[in-house]
């Protein structure tokens, strides 16, 4: 096989919204499909090529996207310090995955179902990973002080220059996962393998 896919991550958005106490929060998933064509695992995997989302210079046979937004509590202290109360997340995660269109015949049904199977256990990791990224941003959030900030604008910046290792090590980490799974040998470079070989 020489295309490469390349299963991807996208950056998120970090912003503020309205102030809520801190609580225990649960990511909220959800599935898009994309179109692809083919009787057969070979059309199906280059139906994938040609159709599924643009990552980088390529396109991936599957993506994992969210949307992370903030609500944070910040309070001026008496001796005109500033804590960062509560920061509680509000996070989607999206999968996007390749589907078929119509039916196929056997035994394509079968290798499209160990091979989609696979590909979303693949993903799940990365939601995973972005589940906990967001675990370690609370962490370095809730409790965060400054002193002689009456207006919290210190202990804001401090927190935004946290925030970019954290995410960058979040891509380390993703990128490391992806390029032991894609590689040869590799489990998503056995299921393609085994998709585009098996009838």
């Amino acid at each position: 096989m020489t295309r490469t896919f390349r299963l991807g991550l996208a950056a998120a958005s970090l912003a503020a919204l309205t102030t809520t106490a801190s609580a225990q929060w649960q990511a909220a998933e959800q599935v898009e499909h994309y179109a692809i064509s083919g009787k057969s695992g070979i059309e199906l995997y280059q139906s994938i090529g040609e159709n599924g989302p643009k990552a980088g210079i390529g396109r991936a046979i599957a993506f994992t996207d969210f949307k992370l937004l903030w609500s944070r509590d910040y309070r001026p202290q008496p001796d005109g310090s500033c804590v960062l109360a509560t920061a509680r997340p509000s996070l989607t995660i999206t999968y996007r995955l390749p589907k078929p269109r119509g039916d196929l015949p056997e035994p394509v049904r079968t290798n499209w179902k160990t091979f989609i199977d696979g590909v979303t256990a693949h993903e799940k990791v990365h939601g995973e990973m972005i589940v906990d990224l967001v675990k370690a941003i609370e962490a370095t959030s809730i409790g965060l002080s400054a002193p002689n900030d009456p207006g919290c604008q210190k202990v804001r910046a401090e927190l935004q220059s946290r925030l970019g290792p954290l995410s960058q090590a979040q891509r380390a980490r993703s990128r490391d996962f992806d390029r032991a799974e894609l590689s040869e040998g590799g489990n998503v470079h056995q299921l393609v393998l085994n998709l585009a070989n098996g009838g």
